[in-house]
């Protein structure tokens, strides 16, 4: 058995270093006994338990949190890319394909999952053909969804068995959106095997794990996998050796008896997540009010895949069945209406019952003044991915070129969302871009638009309470006496606090502050490494070496 997989000891004290935790901003020194917090305090005063712990760990200057949430994770996606062909960092189409045909070789006519390709960052600024895929493959079956999973490649062996040829979003060339990119994407994942997708899961697990991440909000949906792959993933998050699991199911429902229904099958918090009301900006499917100005068609403006009465409905049909509801929503078009969707059964069942429910936005990018309103009013968490952000945002980024500056630098407006109340979740969205949750802080306190900025401390705390609140928990994500023994240790450089106002953001180390400090997360400063996961006093990850 490895570390890893062994109960920490029944109590341990952790001194030297640093404890992000409420009672006491300057606590140098924790013990964890019987998977609860016991104590917080300084190190001094730490030498009267040192004798009656069964173990002591030297922080040696490391920092001590409470473990991240991540609000939005497709878990078994996430390990069949960890298992399959990463574009991500790939220069070129040539690469690409180089990198699919070496796989081919190795794979013996094994079905391929090579992902996470962005065009925008290859010279030849286009997707791959069928016909290039079937060369480099040898007329093998390859999927190969962009980045933004809206979107793929394939080659002419998996659109031919899905029949995707004449379904609306088939280009002709091999590339497929809407209708038959669902196609392939279901004729693929058919041919996964239970084992295959526990394996997955598991990998998304650890992965999860070595991010410092103790609790994630997994996005089910109909059009993403069976219910069998939700329960899996539900199952490794009771098994105790990973991150725990907040399961949402994506489907639309009418009415109260069948969204119970839905919740009893399944076990969900909420018919939410993944309920798509568009699709995505980087492969031109999120539902905007004016056109993409790049991009074959010149009106484009997106998809709009819900209508008013169905969000409506779906909305308070969750209320009266006291579940959440949410969506998917990228588009300003696509959150007009949401937005409008979500008064309208505040009218039908009460706006109060609505605030109660603690309905949720996924992704939520093109936000105005007056959808800020309305999430405010009817109490509308906002899950977004900051790392979006910082991948494609600015004028010069992916964003732009769909959309040109001024709508870049708009998207994605943390700042106004949270001075206007909005409660922020952070996350992911694994597999689009992977666990990090100090990638996601350092994003909005760099947001490309500087109005846009978070203090690092917003941040964090939307990235560890604000996801335990999002999901009805109001007393975890923080640590305090007699919480559960859940927290993450981290290799970090110098502490500062940083302090917010109307025109800069500054940094501080002055411990007057009275505030907790966090790592430095300006663009140049190396991120924090975990060194250790804790989970319900159990330990998921140990990096090697790090308390020898």
């Amino acid at each position: 058995m490895t570390q890893q997989e062994a109960a920490s000891p029944s109590s341990t004290l952790y001194r030297g270093g640093f404890v992000y935790s409420p009672v006491d901003p300057f606590a140098t020194a924790m013990v964890v006994q019987d998977g609860k917090i016991a104590w917080v305090g300084s190190d001094e005063a730490a030498t009267g338990h040192a004798d009656s712990v069964d173990e002591v760990v030297e922080l040696d200057g490391s920092l001590v949190t409470p473990a991240f949430v991540d609000g939005h994770v497709h878990s078994s996606m996430t390990g069949q890319g960890l298992d399959g062909v990463d574009l991500s960092q790939t220069s070129s189409l040539t690469e690409a394909l180089r990198l699919i045909e070496t796989a081919a070789r190795h794979g013996r006519g094994r079905p391929l999952y090579a992902h996470s390709w962005d065009e925008t960052n290859w010279p030849e600024g286009r997707p791959a053909t069928s016909e290039e895929l079937d060369r480099a493959t040898f007329g093998g079956v390859v999927y190969m969804p962009r980045v933004d999973a809206h979107s793929a490649c394939v080659t002419t062996a998996l659109a031919t068995s899905a029949r995707a040829q004449g379904l609306d979003g088939w280009g002709g060339t091999g590339v497929v959106v809407r209708e038959a990119h669902h196609a392939v994407r279901d004729m693929f994942y058919a041919g996964i095997t239970p084992a295959d997708r526990r394996h997955y899961i598991d990998l998304s697990m650890r992965a999860a794990a070595e991010a410092g991440i103790g609790l994630v909000h997994e996005m089910a949906a109909p059009h993403i996998g069976a219910p069998e792959d939700l329960a899996d993933v539900v199952a490794a998050g009771e098994r105790g050796d990973g991150p725990q699991v907040v399961p949402y199911w994506g489907e639309l429902v009418d009415g109260e008896a069948r969204a119970r229904e839905l919740a009893r099958a399944y076990g969900v918090r909420g018919l939410a997540g993944d309920l798509c009301a568009d699709g995505s900006i980087g492969s031109r499917t999120a539902h905007v009010r004016s056109p993409y100005l790049d991009g074959a068609d010149p009106d484009n403006c997106g998809y709009g895949y819900l209508n008013v009465d169905t969000v409506r409905d779906h909305v308070a049909a969750c209320t009266l069945a006291g579940l959440q509801a949410g969506f998917h929503v990228i588009g300003d078009a696509a959150l007009d209406t949401i937005t409008e969707g979500f008064r309208a059964a505040a009218e039908l069942v009460g706006a109060d019952r609505v605030r109660a429910a603690r309905h949720r936005l996924e992704h939520i990018e093109m936000v105005d003044e007056a959808a800020i309103a309305t999430l405010v009013e009817l109490g509308i968490y906002a899950s977004v991915q900051p790392v979006f952000e910082a991948w494609w945002g600015g004028k010069d980024g992916m964003y732009g070129a769909r959309l040109g500056a001024s709508r870049s630098l708009a998207s994605n407006p943390y700042g106004s969302m949270a001075a206007a109340g909005v409660a922020l979740v952070l996350g992911s969205d694994t597999p689009v871009t992977p666990f990090g949750p100090w990638e996601a802080i350092r994003a909005c306190v760099n947001h490309h638009e500087p109005s846009q900025r978070i203090s690092a401390r917003s941040a964090f705390l939307a990235h560890t309470r604000g996801g335990w609140r999002a999901a009805g928990i109001d007393d975890r994500g923080y640590l305090d006496l007699g919480q559960p023994e859940t927290f993450a240790v981290w290799s970090v450089g110098d502490l500062v606090v940083q302090a917010p106002d109307d025109r800069i953001q500054t940094w501080s180390t002055d411990p007057r502050s009275g505030t907790p400090g966090l790592p430095d997360l300006s663009e140049d400063a190396d991120l924090p490494v975990n060194l250790r996961t804790v989970v319900r006093g159990r330990t998921v990850f140990d990096r090697e070496g790090a308390f020898d």
